[in-house]
């Protein structure tokens, strides 16, 4: 399993500082929350954020797109560092063709799923994607709580993933911590998201990453 920390929760004055301490710490990778103040209501950050917090960190950069029309922004995120790059079904009305862009352009390609969305919306494009993106709270806050029902999801995504797509890494974004880290990845989860449970650990950084492992 892998553990990809979100800049979401960290102090957005000093972002490459945090990446470079998250290095430090011992992440996998590092997960970024992008938004657009439409397809979610917060706004956070663009291509030139990333870009910046390149030079700080070698590690996989996680790019978390919850914007629309995300098939604009494919080449911007490239050129900034991104490595993996995900955007939801939701969002767009042609999710092969976006993965397969990204995938073009050089980037691992993802697919996200809202809590409320079904399975059935990502099973015909799980054999395009590197990486399913499971929210197991609705997307656009930090710190809320892990949803119920996810764990039954996740299983299910894995009996997908195991059927279609054998090499897929399943990610999970939202309410991990400890306990429920745990449980998601013995649903099937190869990918843990943490943001709140990694900048609150009354331990610092690398406790809580040596935790959820």
């Amino acid at each position: 399993m892998l553990v990809a920390p979100s800049l979401l929760s960290a102090d957005f004055s000093r972002l490459g500082e945090e990446v470079a301490a998250l290095e430090q710490a011992g992440a996998d990778w590092v997960h970024f929350d992008v938004m657009d103040g439409h397809f979610v209501p917060p706004i956070t950050i663009g291509p030139r954020t990333v870009e910046h917090c390149r030079r700080y960190a070698k590690l996989p950069f996680d790019v978390h797109l919850m914007i629309e029309n995300p098939e604009r922004t494919i080449e911007a995120f490239r050129d900034a560092g991104a490595t993996m790059l995900s955007v939801h079904v939701e969002a767009t009305r042609h999710i092969h063709r976006v993965l397969d862009t990204i995938r073009q352009a050089g980037l691992r390609p993802g697919v996200c799923l809202n809590p409320g969305s079904p399975l059935a919306l990502v099973e015909p494009v799980l054999h395009d994607a590197d990486l399913l993106v499971m929210m197991c709270v609705n997307p656009g806050w930090g710190g809320q709580k892990f949803i119920d029902g996810s764990l039954d999801r996740i299983k299910a995504a894995r009996a997908l993933r195991d059927r279609l797509n054998p090499s897929l890494d399943i990610e999970i974004d939202g309410g991990v911590n400890a306990a429920t880290g745990r449980q998601s990845i013995a649903n099937g989860a190869t990918v843990l998201v943490a943001g709140s449970f990694v900048y609150s650990h009354p331990q610092g950084k690398k406790a809580a990453i040596q935790e959820l492992r």
